[in-house]
């Protein structure tokens, strides 16, 4: 008997169909897999099986559980421990039922849910500011604090951030370990089902790979059913025993991963190639510009940035890539005015005239911001407004209704959305978009305002195969089309080799070395090619 089985599952939001008649069985102890590009359902799935809020119910269709549950206390195992050990009460039997989860009463629907454990997509649910010992300790059932403390210890052991068990959980750096700290917690509750929505899909490549790693060690090889989407499809070769291949709702291929995957890459794209490109002269102008700073915690004078030359031409895509700590993302914040630099000068021309951006004020640097557009790696769209709001009102572009949309439609349709699928989210909140979907409409937010110069900070965090195609394409047609500077801050170097011009690599606060990003490649020592080369 399976485990959980899904028969003839519908649902759609605002009259938009996002899952369309799917049947799958999940077997107790496997991994499932759901492949697919943005959009295609994966999320609504996962929360669907999480038993999310009342908005995620099929509207036809059964989300069905075979489960064992105790005769006295109602406490939910999985079906192989039927007629098994008693339960935790002490006095329970443990008898089989089939239930239909969304149809259920609230005692069982309850009862399962809180043994699905979930790690969401940029959603890292930890208390801030409690340590991170104490988040894993508040994730545990009621028991002798001195026992859930040694499991606690014990977790974070497993996903090794035993040397961050005091530190307060706002302070730990915002990809891996947050994600680990999750892990453990999620870990803490003793599921029976583990689900996993693009967990890995804003770290680096070595990160990304621990992570997985960890979640074969304490989840699959613990015989934890799991279910996991991502957009990596390697993930789906290392983690998953079947896959699901989603696409517009509907499963297009289930199967083996291997066999599953390799039909699925045969649709990925290649990028565009570029023909030669004329370049406008300098728009940005730096000379041996240093920031240092005194850090008690890291025992003195810091060089994040330390005596770099740069210039970026009109019309070129510039590329700074380099480890965590090289000093690239603060050197990006001086190029716009956002930090200080200690000493040299930065200038970005606007019109004519150059501008000194270490100069405050309206006639300074204030000059030249509003024609600068930044994505961060941590975007945010507002989440209470539309797609259109986003991309007009919020951000302060008052255009007539019309022409707004109309304006709207054409920057998605440049990061990849077609033209009816473009009239089908204006109106969606941002919540009611896929992960990759969001981030797509926050690049968007930045091309819609046509700044002159547009930095983007890890632009392919949570993006599938062919949605970062697509971007890599839009950055093209932009540059094409508008005659816009981009400077792409990624961890990601085979994107870097795609759609930069040039690059820089940054170590230790100086530029190592500007030249074609193939070249660059070559100068990249071990630990940064196993960090940034997927």
């Amino acid at each position: 008997m399976s485990f959980i089985e899904l028969k003839n599952i519908t649902k759609t939001f605002n009259g938009v169909a996002v899952l369309k008649n799917l049947n799958v069985e999940i077997e107790e102890g496997n991994v499932l897999g759901i492949l697919g590009r943005s959009g295609c359902g994966k999320s609504v799935l996962i929360n669907m099986l999480r038993g999310g809020t009342k908005e995620y119910k099929p509207d036809s269709g059964q989300m069905i559980f075979n489960i064992a549950i105790c005769n006295k206390c109602s406490h939910v195992e999985p079906p192989s421990k039927v007629g098994g050990e008693t339960c935790k009460c002490g006095g329970g039997e443990l008898k089989a039922k089939t239930v239909d989860f969304w149809n259920s009463d609230r005692k069982d629907f309850a009862e399962i849910r809180k043994r699905i454990a979930i790690m969401l997509q940029r959603n890292f649910a930890l208390y801030e500011r409690e340590t991170v010992i104490e988040n894993v300790l508040r994730a545990m059932e009621e028991g002798e604090y001195e026992d859930n403390l040694y499991k606690a210890l014990d977790l974070l052991d497993m996903v090794q951030m035993s040397h961050r068990i005091t530190h307060v959980a706002r302070d730990l750096s915002g990809g891996g370990e947050k994600q680990r700290v999750v892990l453990a917690r999620q870990m803490a509750k003793e599921p029976m089902l583990f689900l996993a929505d693009e967990p890995t899909g804003t770290l680096d490549p070595q990160t990304a790979e621990y992570l997985h790693q960890t979640l074969i060690n304490g989840v699959k090889n613990k015989g934890i059913t799991m279910v996991i989407t991502s957009h990596w499809p390697e993930v789906m070769n290392k983690l998953a025993d079947q896959v699901i291949w989603l696409d517009n709702g509907e499963i297009i291929e289930k199967g083996h991963s291997n066999e599953v995957v390799e039909h699925f890459l045969e649709t990925v794209p290649l990028p565009k190639k570029v023909d030669e490109v004329e370049y406008g002269g300098p728009v940005i102008d730096v000379k041996d510009a240093k920031k240092h700073y005194y850090s008690i915690e890291r025992g003195g004078v810091i060089k994040a940035v330390d005596g770099v030359d740069l210039n970026i031409n009109k019309n070129e895509i510039f590329g700074i890539v380099g480890l965590s700590g090289s000093g690239k993302t603060t050197l990006s914040r001086m190029l716009i005015g956002l930090t200080e630099p200690s000493s040299g000068e930065i200038k970005v021309k606007l019109g004519d005239e150059w501008i000194d951006m270490t100069k405050p004020g309206p006639l300074g640097r204030g000059r030249v911001i509003p024609y600068i557009g930044l994505l961060h790696q941590e975007y945010s769209l507002y989440p209470y407004r539309s797609v259109l709001e986003n991309l007009t009102d919020s951000i302060s572009l008052e255009l007539p209704a019309e022409f707004a949309k109309m304006k709207a439609i054409h920057t998605l349709n440049a990061v990849g959305f077609d033209n009816e699928y473009s009239n089908t989210i204006l109106n969606k909140e941002p919540n009611e978009l896929s992960g990759g979907e969001r981030h797509r409409v926050a690049i968007a937010q930045v091309l819609i305002k046509e700044p002159n110069i547009i930095i983007l900070d890890e632009p392919t965090g949570t993006m599938d195969p062919i949605t970062r195609v697509q971007v890599t394409d839009s950055i093209l047609k932009a540059r094409e089309e508008l005659e816009q500077s981009f400077i792409i801050i990624s961890h990601d170097m085979d994107f870097v080799i795609d759609v930069c011009d040039r690059t820089a690599l940054m170590r230790g606060g100086k530029i190592l070395k500007i030249g074609d990003p193939k070249d660059i490649v070559k100068e990249l020592t071990p630990e940064e090619e196993e960090k940034m080369l997927n």
